[in-house]
């Protein structure tokens, strides 16, 4: 299953040329993952609360592929492409109407506050695997 979020490039998103700056596609990317699981009925505070579980980007790939300005509505798709007992593997897309401006591939990993490793607890497990391509 694929999950959209849209957001508007505003002018404090673009640097000295009038474009997106690099760093923000992976803002929106990231506002794009917590809605989905907020989507998803996961509440990511209650987590760290009760549980002392975070999830964490380990690893990210990105690739720009075409520019975005000022006032651009962006829609950003994403998708689970893999999941383990503590890793999620998601694709990213971020799209200018029809255009494809940017792709990524985000390994998020699930840790205890101690930075150490964690299974995903089965409720969350199971609701991200429902949507899992």
């Amino acid at each position: 299953m694929t999950h959209r979020f849209e957001c508007r490039v505003y002018y404090e998103d673009t640097d000295l040329a009038g474009i997106v700056y690099y760093a923000n596609y992976l803002k929106y990317i990231e506002r794009a993952r917590t809605e989905m699981v907020r989507g998803l009925g996961v509440d990511q505070v209650m987590l760290r609360r009760r549980l002392g579980l975070v999830f964490a980007v380990r690893k990210i790939t990105a690739d720009y592929l075409h520019t975005a300005s000022f006032d651009d509505l962006l829609s950003v798709e994403t998708e689970i492409t893999a999941l383990s007992g503590a890793r999620v593997t998601l694709s990213q897309r971020v799209f200018r109407a029809e255009t494809l401006v940017f792709s990524s591939r985000v390994l998020l990993v699930c840790l205890k506050e101690s930075g150490k490793p964690a299974p995903i607890p089965a409720d969350i497990r199971q609701k991200l695997k429902e949507i899992l391509r």
